[in-house]
């Protein structure tokens, strides 16, 4: 886009709001303190030097960004988004004051104090206005212009974040606690343990229904052989009459 300026080159949408050059009154200081030394040959490089210099710097505010040419000799141009600025001030002095014209700096995020003066310029309070409301705007416009795509997506990342930073918490505690099923189990072996032991110990007689006979086979119990048990049986048989038999045929003769 080409404007009045050749120095300044615009994007295709972007349009100028405000430019000017420093205020004539500006000059008044040079001019007090310069004629004078003229006479003495001292201040006329002062008073041609203030003039080429006030000539030859413009200022300009964009809907983008702000400008600044200076220079005499050479050119130097210096731009600054608007979405780089992070405050504005500005300031007058006393013949600013009395003449109505004062310096607005211009300081961006990240940077060492002011970046960018516009010196002795007309209205520096409407100047820092105007500044001050393309800011807001353009701030509004990016949060504005960002999509409801890109909001869900924000929300979901969040989301995520949160829901890993739970589970790591769970994971965590969990492996720090004791393992009660673990627990359960000894304790259940313990109690197994325990009852075969006492079913085990010495003198415990064998549990049984009262009044049963346990069911063995002869000889099964006594581990003897049969042979044993053959003797056994026949020393128990009846003894046959003998020698000692009563005879009931002898009687007495008294």
């Amino acid at each position: 886009m080409e404007t009045e300026f050749d120095w300044l080159t615009l994007d295709e949408e972007e349009e100028v709001l405000w430019a000017d050059t420093p205020h004539p009154y500006s000059l008044v200081p040079a001019l007090i303190v310069g004629v004078p030394l003229s006479l003495v040959i001292v201040g006329i490089p002062l008073l041609v030097g203030s003039y080429l210099s006030f000539k030859n710097t413009n200022y300009v505010v964009t809907t983008e960004a702000l400008y600044k040419k200076t220079g005499v000799l050479s050119r130097s141009v210096q731009r600054i988004e608007f979405d780089k600025v992070q405050d504005t001030s500005y300031s007058q002095t006393f013949f600013g004051a009395q003449f109505g014209y004062g310096t607005v700096d211009i300081s961006t995020a990240g940077g060492s104090g002011v970046e960018m003066s516009f010196q002795n310029v007309a209205e520096p309070q409407s100047l820092q206005s105007l500044v001050n409301e393309r800011l807001k705007r353009g701030r509004s416009s990016d949060a504005g212009g960002k999509g409801k795509e890109a909001v869900l997506d924000d929300i979901v990342t969040e989301l995520r974040a949160i829901r890993e930073a739970i589970e790591g918490d769970a994971s965590h505690s969990m492996g720090d606690s004791p393992d009660t099923s673990s627990t359960k189990t000894t304790e259940n072996d313990f109690d197994l343990t325990s009852d075969s032991t006492s079913d085990s110990t010495p003198g415990s007689t064998p549990n049984s229904t009262p009044g049963s006979t346990p069911n063995s086979t002869p000889g099964s119990n006594t581990g003897q052989p049969d042979s044993d048990l053959d003797q056994t049986e026949s020393s128990l048989d009846p003894l046959e009459p003998t020698e000692f038999e009563f005879d009931a045929s002898v009687t007495d003769d008294r």
